[in-house]
């Protein structure tokens, strides 16, 4: 039964963020919502929703590993299989702003992120807070200099959505986003007792990697329909939203502690190692450009993760 709840709990949450995304994208067309503010903002939020659904919900009912463990796992997911994936398919030339402001933003927020739980072992209120407050800094900045590099989610966009439609698909999105991550948890934390492993290691595994899947599945549809629009920059965007806004909402709601020791000495350190490999990956060898070399190191760097998890 276990199984069947989190398969079915990943289906909720795929459908659910992928109608969540449509009709909150039609419904930022329909209020003439410029596509820059569409982009760092709804676009982003609406895909990040499974991680923030999940991680509130494990938080808020006392599952503190389950609401960590999801965030990070779905990071390294992010960087290691879906980039990965996208990389074996088709390299990916990287704009300057990678560097310039993207991997800085995304590297000082993962290490913001390790510090904070590191130095008591939990991530308090006022820390969301803070977290929460450098994510406006940094979309106000980005608006600020009209960066014309958007989180780009090349999906179908339902510019014909009525306004009835557009609400009651939000409406459906929503209800199974919750219903999914109620469903999902209580599987997932059977399934680790039966199992006689952790939350984190279910987290890390089989959660983390069922909210990583929209922007999987979105990145694949992208490039079957020869949309080159796919870029490193888009997954950078969906990371910092998962460690300011995911875990900022969810810390600024409950305090998250009681962090199982090797959340903090061991997958924070990949997560980190993940994101700090991209930088030398799109340096060298070319420059600027990421190929099937870099993808399929990653994607070999993600498996090594899951299976040194398990020993």
């Amino acid at each position: 039964m276990d199984y069947i709840a989190i398969a079915i709990g990943l289906i909720l949450l795929i459908k659910g963020g992928d109608w969540l995304l449509e009709s909150a994208v039609a419904l930022s067309l329909r209020l003439n919502i410029p596509k820059i503010v569409i982009g760092m903002t709804v676009v982003s939020f609406a895909t990040s929703a499974p991680e923030l659904i999940v991680s509130v919900n494990a938080a808020l009912n006392g599952f503190p590993n389950l609401a960590l463990g999801n965030v990070v796992g779905s990071n390294v997911a992010n960087l290691a299989l879906v980039l990965g994936v996208v990389l074996i398919i088709t390299p990916i030339t990287v704009p300057k702003a990678f560097y310039k402001l993207d991997w800085p933003m995304l590297f000082s927020s993962s290490l913001l992120f390790y510090l904070l739980i590191l130095q008591d072992g939990v991530l308090s209120q006022w820390e969301g807070g803070l977290l929460l407050a450098l994510l406006f800094l940094f979309l106000f900045f980005l608006f600020l200099f009209q960066k014309k590099e958007m989180l780009e989610e090349e999906i179908v966009l339902t510019t014909s959505f009525s306004a009835v439609r557009t609400v009651t698909v939000l409406l459906i999105g929503g209800f199974c986003l919750w219903l999914g991550s109620e469903v999902l948890i209580k599987g997932a934390v059977g399934l680790a007792t039966s199992m006689g492993v952790s939350e984190r290691v279910i987290s890390i595994s089989v959660v983390s990697l069922g909210t990583s899947i929209p922007e999987l599945s979105a990145s694949i549809i992208a490039i079957l329909n020869k949309e080159k629009g796919i870029s490193l920059g888009n997954l950078i965007g969906s990371n910092i939203f998962n460690i300011l806004a995911v875990m900022g909402i969810a810390s600024l709601i409950t305090p998250i502690g009681s962090i199982d020791p090797k959340l903090i000495n061991e997958d924070f350190i990949w997560m980190l190692g993940v994101t700090a490999l991209l930088l030398p990956l799109v340096l060298l060898p070319k420059g600027m450009e990421l190929g099937r070399r870099s993808g399929i190191l990653l994607l070999l760097i993600y498996l090594l993760f899951i299976f040194k998890m398990f020993l």
